[in-house]
């Protein structure tokens, strides 16, 4: 029988189970923290399920060996993650800059893990125990797992797995994968024989390179030519499909990376067995004194209802991690983690969320994806909902009116996001007007990002038309129930393809909206994005057309600052910016006027941001942009 505790995490720990030894070790960026939003967490129970000793090495001193040795050399090997999301994007803000803070450490303590967590954990294993089994995993391995651009670096690196000396990377959510790489071992297979698992990637000498898939262009290609580049990193995109998916290979050098296609997503039956796991959903004790983990408070009374998004904004990580297949917990899982929250110590009657990568998804986007996979080099949801597309929220909707009624619960929100264009194709109301009376807290969070159409093509999002219906109706049903609620934006400057007069023609739009982004999130170039591709080499990689990109500080400065006009520390850079774009109509005291001239009684703009927060008939308090765009990201998130 399983016990409901932490797995161990000193010998001592070991020991006290009546062990002499753990079959696998698992070694994380982040703090121990037991709970099904922590991607570690639900990998190592996985693997405690199938019958396995695993020991948990959290945040280990790379400057030297004994914390890797806690446990002795484990009899099958070890398995590799950064933690919840890419170390870089953890320590570095998109200016580059230090963060001063972790979520994801004791305390939220800045530089617990090494720059490139990954990379670093697993040379030292290898230094320390020669030839034992290595599998990386998580985000930032399955992010890496190609040839790829590097921002923080400026070029290109090779795959993770060549820089870390891991034997296998395993790509995606990995349950399926790591229980049956832990099989195989177990049963005597060694670990360069495990070249058949779907959800791995595994590397040869080029002339044992199997036959068939799709070949990537080369490393050295890669680096040489964006152009290439961009082919690379469409193909890899394109295949990233469990059905119709085929093996890729990328050579480096005299080795060949293979990519085995991607393992199939749990069913409703699987993933409601991960998530019914006995996790303690607290961070470790051992962390008591430093104040805790900060990344748990937004999850500890979250539920995470789905996998996978259709939606896969080119910004984004999930499409190539988690991938665009949706599939879904059934309610009866849902319902009875649901009363399990309500037992647990500081529950004060609120389930923060009920959610996941986008939280009004419960089905795949069509049907016809069953059988043939989903479509290559197209969205589902963007320029325009699909003709094929199945959009109802019933299923969601009986579930949360379910949990509604739970005894001591009092409210439920819905916090991790909607897809407005998905929730505006569903003829039945429904869920839009018990979303607005019941599941927002104040203010609903969704991601218009732009209002150019042509920066919004290249971030494979809908038109802006899509939101002001949205918002039109939103702000309607708000004032039937008498509420009074508000819209929160994600808006991004600097994205591939948005000129310093689309940032005018954003500034615009915020105003004839009167919104007021109190934060702007400038783009993030992060591994394994079809975005950061564009990025890097200037490139579609769908149509190999050139696109502009604002890479020079000072032009992306004057795209975040003329978002914040109303802001006076924002009035030189949002002047020069008008006067570059030939904008001056926008200087003044006009009712559309952006700023007021220099020199003038500026009064008036100072009190902009005030007159604007005061507005009424549909509009909001604030807009808020939070930092870093790895959704899969993150937190959920593995």
């Amino acid at each position: 029988m399983i016990d409901n505790s932490f797995l161990p995490v000193s010998f001592k720990d070991m020991t006290d189970r009546g062990w002499d030894s753990v079959d696998f070790v698992y070694v994380s960026g982040d703090a121990y923290v037991d709970h099904p939003s922590f991607g570690p967490s639900i990998i190592t129970r996985v693997l405690e399920n199938a019958g396995y000793k695993v020991g948990f090495i959290a945040q280990p001193d790379w400057h030297k060996n004994s914390d890797f040795t806690v446990f002795g050399r484990p009899r099958l090997g070890f398995f590799v993650s950064s933690g919840n999301i890419d170390s870089m994007v953890a320590h570095y803000t998109v200016a580059k800059r230090k963060r001063s803070s972790d979520a994801y450490s004791p305390g939220g303590k800045a530089g617990l893990r090494p720059d490139r967590a990954v990379t670093v954990y697993s040379q030292k294993i290898r230094e320390i125990y020669g030839d034992i089994p290595i599998v990386i995993g998580g985000l930032e391995a399955s992010l890496r797992r190609f040839a790829h651009y590097d921002y923080w670096d400026d070029k290109i690196r090779p795959s993770v797995l060549f820089d870390s000396g891991a034997d296998l990377i395993s790509f995606g959510m990995g349950e399926k994968q790591t229980v049956e790489i832990a099989n195989r071992l177990n049963n005597g297979e060694k670990i360069s024989d495990l070249t058949d698992i779907k959800g791995t990637c595994y590397s040869v000498p080029v002339e044992k390179t199997p036959f068939g898939g799709v070949e990537c262009p080369s490393f050295e290609n890669v680096s040489s030519s964006k152009k290439e580049y961009a082919i690379s990193c469409r193909l890899q995109q394109d295949e990233q499909d469990h059905i119709r998916g085929k093996m890729l290979k990328q050579r480096h050098g005299k080795m060949m990376l293979v990519q085995n296609p991607p393992m199939e997503p749990l069913t409703t039956e699987e993933l409601d067995r991960i998530y019914d796991l006995p996790y303690t959903r607290t961070y470790h004790p051992m962390y008591e004194d430093a104040g805790g983990v900060p990344g748990l408070i937004e999850v500890e009374f979250s539920i995470t209802h789905n996998r996978g998004c259709f939606g896969a904004c080119n910004f984004c990580s999930i499409a190539f991690h988690q991938g665009r297949y949706v599939t879904s917990r059934s309610r009866e899982s849902i319902v009875k983690e649901a009363k399990l929250l309500t037992t647990l110590p500081g529950f004060k009657g609120y389930i923060h969320d009920v959610g996941g990568p986008t939280a009004n998804f419960r089905r795949p986007s069509c049907d016809t994806q069953e059988k043939v996979g989903l479509c290559k080099g197209k969205k589902c949801l963007a320029p325009t909902p699909c003709k094929k597309l199945v959009s109802t929220h019933e299923e969601y909707l009986d579930i949360l009116r379910e949990l509604r009624s739970i005894p001591k619960v009092k409210k439920v929100f819905i916090r991790s996001g909607i897809r407005y264009d998905y929730l505006l194709s569903d003829k039945n109301d429904a869920f839009f007007k018990e979303l607005v009376e019941h599941h927002v807290s104040g203010q609903l969070k969704v991601a218009p990002e732009h209002c150019s159409a042509a920066v919004l093509d290249k971030m494979g999002k809908p038109h802006i038309e899509a939101y002001k219906e949205f918002s039109k109706k939103y702000f309607k049903y708000t004032k039937s129930i008498g509420k009074e609620q508000y819209l929160v934006p994600y808006l991004m400057s600097s994205h591939p393809g948005a000129t310093l007069k689309d940032a005018v023609g954003l500034a615009e739009f915020i105003k004839s909206e009167h919104l007021h982004p109190e934060q702007v999130q400038d783009f993030y170039p992060t591994p394994g994005t079809i975005s950061t591709a564009m990025y890097y080499t200037e490139l579609d990689p769908y149509t190999l057309e050139p696109v502009y990109v604002a890479k020079n500080p000072h032009d992306k400065a004057m795209q975040r600052a003329i978002m914040q006009y109303f802001n006076p520390k924002n009035y030189d850079l949002v002047i020069e910016a008008l006067k570059r774009t030939g904008r001056t109509d926008l200087i003044g005291h006009g009712e559309k006027c952006l700023i007021a001239p220099k020199g003038a009684d500026i009064a008036k703009f100072r009190n902009d941001g005030k007159n604007i927060k005061k507005s009424h008939g549909g509009n909001m308090k604030k807009g808020v942009q939070k930092n870093g765009r790895q959704k899969g990201l993150q937190k959920r998130k593995k």
